[in-house]
């Protein structure tokens, strides 16, 4: 969701400026998010222990943030360019999930906002999960949860993390990563790599599926 779907991560980067600087957080201003797909309470922890505060807690820290960049969403965010139709795109081949880091408060928030409630047949928070990105719990369970196999699976990635998330997971994997991180080798296993979901081919997103039968019918979805 977050870089992906919707132009957030700046947002991301604007609310932990504002809350965990003050608190004396190393966060350079001018620098690419450097906790790009962690869990919130991950990036919260994770500054805490690079400058111990002694108050608020780090469970009101991460409400903070979440509060923040909940009101930045609403206020100033925006629906990346292609986002919509590549959603279209693939519901036309199969069902779709939201997997994302993003507590599920938040995406619940950020998708009525931009009306994208009823576009999943699956939402899935990694919150849930043991662990975060780059494990592939949260796309393994979001898989099982849609009742698709793991093989047969798309995944739709802006950060170096998800990509290896999908890679372990043995997914198929469109990175979209943020300019200034296209030229990452982290981004090398990825399927395919786009500048935008703009430039998503519908073409040649059909050609990765194929009809298979489901229930004495013919249903798409399945990743060749």
């Amino acid at each position: 969701m977050d870089g992906l779907l919707v132009d957030s991560e700046i947002l991301w980067h604007r609310a932990e400026l504002e809350i965990l600087v003050p608190l004396g957080a190393p966060i350079d201003a001018g620098a690419t998010r450097a906790t790009k797909g962690m869990f919130v309470r991950e990036v919260v922890a994770h500054y805490h222990a690079l400058a111990p505060w002694d108050a608020p807690t780090i469970d009101d820290v991460v409400d903070l943030v979440l509060d923040r960049v909940g009101a930045l969403v609403e206020d100033v965010g925006r629906l990346l360019p292609g986002a919509t139709r590549a959603l279209s795109l693939c519901a036309a081949l199969g069902p779709i999930a939201l997997a994302s880091s993003t507590p599920s408060r938040l995406i619940d928030r950020t998708l009525q906002h931009f009306g994208l409630d009823t576009s999943f047949e699956v939402v899935h928070s990694a919150e849930d999960e043991p662990h975060g990105k780059p494990d592939p719990g949260v796309f393994l369970t979001t898989a099982r949860m849609l009742g698709v196999a793991p093989s047969a699976c798309l995944v739709f990635e802006d950060s170096a993390a998800g990509v290896a998330a999908a890679t372990a997971a043995e997914m198929g994997c469109v990175a979209v990563p943020a300019s200034d991180e296209a030229s990452r080798s982290s981004f090398d296993d990825a399927t395919l790599v786009l500048s935008s979901l703009a430039d998503l081919d519908e073409a040649w997103l059909a050609e990765q599926f194929h009809p298979i039968a489901v229930g004495g019918r013919e249903s798409n979805g399945h990743l060749r």
